[in-house]
């Protein structure tokens, strides 16, 4: 089957299409056709191993998964005779997490994994954006608590997590304000921001003013969103958490009431359910900035390292 590989860390040019085995599916486990994935930040950062601790986990030096690509949608085509959720000709859309690999034709996941049925009338390729963005920023707007009536700043508000914060943060019953560029600042403010800043003016935030600051692009100044919580305020740092916000973080949440809290996304099953519950029902609408074939996948990459996407970059499988 066709796949996009890498044998080292680097630039997209890295990336090329390579022949390699299909794989086969165990008794617990589903193989499943790819019909779509996306290129994330998480996919960036591992193809660059950025930050330099991300060689502890996934080798040193080169790639041991020389697959990137965490969400899919696609279509089962075989199960193991133990599973039971699924049958062949399922439509079903999911995360492999931290394993990756969906950058192939075919992928193999465990029955019990993250996945779920795609809602009728809804794409591959809208299905493939929904797990990233939504389970990151789901997972981080529920360590703030309960949403009602709070005041919550998205920063990196029209990127895959913003969208899907701003969206499921408006479901919850918050109040959002959402920072972006001017260009889209009509997106954000569509898909339910009570306000919407334009960081490319500069941005000054009073004190106390919000209950939740969340950071989805790992650029919003940290003295300054702290100040700009009110007392028992969470600031929210999604993916770009680095040894020195950390570090800053650990003060904060030593020193006074307010809590940062960044690290690892635990993606659950039954959040990726209720994604596509909301999505069935009209509450959710993942955002598709750009799609690209599985031959231009290290384009896609080129696209995504400006740090300028809009939404969630779909690659198109088969």
């Amino acid at each position: 089957m066709k796949a996009v590989v890498f044998k080292k860390y680097g630039t997209p040019d890295v990336l090329h299409i390579a022949d390699i085995p299909k794989p086969i599916p165990n008794e617990k486990e589903v193989l499943i056709k790819v019909a779509a994935t996306t290129v994330t930040s998480g996919d960036v950062k591992l193809r660059k191993a950025d930050p330099f601790l991300v060689r502890l986990f996934f080798g040193f030096t080169s790639p041991k998964r020389p697959v990137l690509g965490v969400e899919y949608a696609g279509t089962v085509e075989v199960v193991g005779k133990a599973v039971t959720q699924f049958k062949p000709g399922d439509r079903v859309l999911g995360s492999m997490g931290f394993a990756a690999g969906t950058y192939q034709e075919y992928i193999v996941v465990k029955e019990e994994s993250v996945i779920t049925h795609i809602p009728e009338g809804v794409s591959f390729e809208h299905a493939a954006a929904i797990p990233f963005g939504g389970l990151t920023s789901l997972y981080f707007l529920q360590k703030a608590g309960v949403l009602g009536g709070k005041r919550l700043l998205v920063y990196g508000a029209s990127g895959a997590l913003g969208t899907a914060a701003v969206q499921l943060a408006v479901y919850l019953g918050a109040h959002v304000t959402g920072v972006c560029s001017k260009s889209n600042t009509n997106l954000v403010r569509n898909l339910g921001a009570s306000e919407v800043l334009n960081y490319e003016n500069g941005i000054q935030l009073e004190q106390e003013s919000f209950d939740i600051v969340y950071d989805t692009v790992g650029k919003s100044p940290f003295q300054h969103c702290v100040e700009a919580l009110k007392p028992n305020g969470f600031y929210l740092r999604a993916v770009h958490y680095s040894p020195g916000v950390l570090l800053k973080g650990m003060i904060v949440n030593l020193t006074s009431s307010k809590k940062v809290v960044g690290g690892v996304v635990n993606e659950k099953r039954e959040d990726l359910q209720l994604l596509a519950e909301l999505v069935k029902a009209g509450r959710y609408q993942p955002v598709i900035g750009k799609t690209y074939p599985l031959e231009e996948t290290a384009e896609a990459h080129r696209y995504v390292d400006t740090g300028h996407k809009k939404g969630n970059v779909v690659i198109t499988v088969s």
